[in-house]
């Protein structure tokens, strides 16, 4: 008879995202999931099949809990002409805030995208969605903002950009990360 789960597995996952977060995915060690998740080897493995199940999981609650919400004031219906400047701004705060996850540790993905794991195509995939829909809401942003008007394509690159720019930044200088984004602000507005 199987057991069953006696853990919550949303926390087992942030715990896990952090970590993976902080250090990347083959930085951190099975011991150190342990002692995050507080769930030993053999449950790691029967939940989520594997190290990398974990990781899996941690990624969609990246994409879930943290990149998202942020994003939606961008891929609503009708997405507000100030929304893209509100989110700029907010993620230069957030690298501005030396103690917060985005200034010490900048972005799960795009730091993904630097490491051995990324040549996984599953992987490589997720990471391309990503940036992906990052391009999208930069542009739903734009057309809020100004429309149709023929210079939104290059404008979206160039912010996408900087954002991504930013977003690896971060770790290492998070004062040059937030002036990545002010760039950013100072080319839409």
């Amino acid at each position: 008879m199987a057991r069953t789960q006696n853990f919550d597995r949303d926390t087992a996952v942030r715990a896990a995202r952090a970590l993976f977060w902080r250090g990347g995915y083959e930085s951190t060690s099975i011991p150190e999931l342990e002692a995050a998740t507080g769930l030993s080897r053999s449950s790691i493995y029967n939940a989520f099949g594997s190290k990398r199940g974990l990781f899996d999981a941690a990624v969609d609650s990246y994409l879930t809990e943290v990149v998202r919400p942020r994003l939606r004031p961008l891929t609503v219906a009708e997405v507000e002409p100030r929304a893209l400047a509100d989110y700029l701004t907010g993620l230069r705060a957030a690298f501005q805030n030396l103690g917060s996850m985005p200034a010490t540790s900048g972005c799960l993905l795009i730091n993904t995208a630097g490491a051995p794991i990324a040549g996984d195509p599953e992987v490589s995939r997720v990471i391309a969605d990503y940036r992906a829909e990052l391009h999208d809401a930069v542009v739903r942003g734009l057309r809020a903002a100004r429309g149709d008007a023929p210079e939104v394509p290059q404008l979206a690159d160039a912010v996408t950009g900087l954002m991504i720019a930013g977003f690896a930044l971060a770790r290492v200088d998070a004062v040059e990360a937030a002036r990545s984004i002010e760039t950013a602000l100072a080319l839409i507005e």
